[in-house]
């Protein structure tokens, strides 16, 4: 997001990002594969480099 010049302001506003998400993602709660694709749409990358898959042990 950062190298885009893409906020979390754009996302809620310009995008239509739930503020809920913002905070979802932020405190590495879950979030839809729906708004994972869109994230991944607006920000132009693949889920790979939005979350990390760590597996219970």
């Amino acid at each position: 997001m950062e190298t885009q010049g893409i906020t979390t302001y754009t996302l809620i506003e310009k995008h239509g990002i739930n503020p809920r998400t913002i905070n979802n993602l932020r405190h590495n709660r879950g979030v839809t594969v729906y708004t994972l694709e869109r994230l991944c749409n607006i920000l132009g990358c693949t889920p790979n480099d939005i979350l990390e898959f760590i597996p219970d042990e």
